[in-house]
């Protein structure tokens, strides 16, 4: 990671227009964490796609969030647990955590309190 990070602003542009064209697996993946990690590291220069003509993602997110991403978040803002997430979407609780984890990441918060408020004014539920 550290030899894309330390590229600068110039790959941000890059790896945002590569995650656009990319449909999904390890590829998008690979290029959402180096997004992500730029944007939490000492890399802050680097580009939020916004910025980007055709960006089809709300201000200040770093990668758009998932389908499933969005049914965790409408279970928190209706005060599920993890557990009671798990049973809903009949998905494992380390699952639930990994997607929150995600979640954290591309809102840019640190709690489930802060990604309810954020995912609400940026109008995802």
């Amino acid at each position: 990671m550290r030899k894309f990070l330390d590229e600068g602003p110039a790959l941000g542009e890059l790896l945002v227009q590569a995650s656009r064209k990319s449909k999904s697996g390890p590829l998008r993946r690979y290029i959402g964490e180096l997004l992500r990690v730029s944007a939490r590291g000492k890399a802050k220069q680097l580009p939020k796609p916004e910025t980007l003509p055709g960006a089809g993602i709300p201000p200040d997110l770093i990668e758009a969030l998932t389908g499933r991403e969005i049914e965790v978040l409408k279970l928190i803002a209706a005060g599920c647990s993890n557990q009671e997430i798990a049973e809903k979407l009949v998905i494992e609780a380390s699952t639930v955590k990994r997607h929150l984890s995600n979640i954290y990441g591309k809102l840019g918060v640190n709690s489930r309190t802060q990604a309810v408020a954020r995912s609400r004014e940026l109008g995802l539920i």
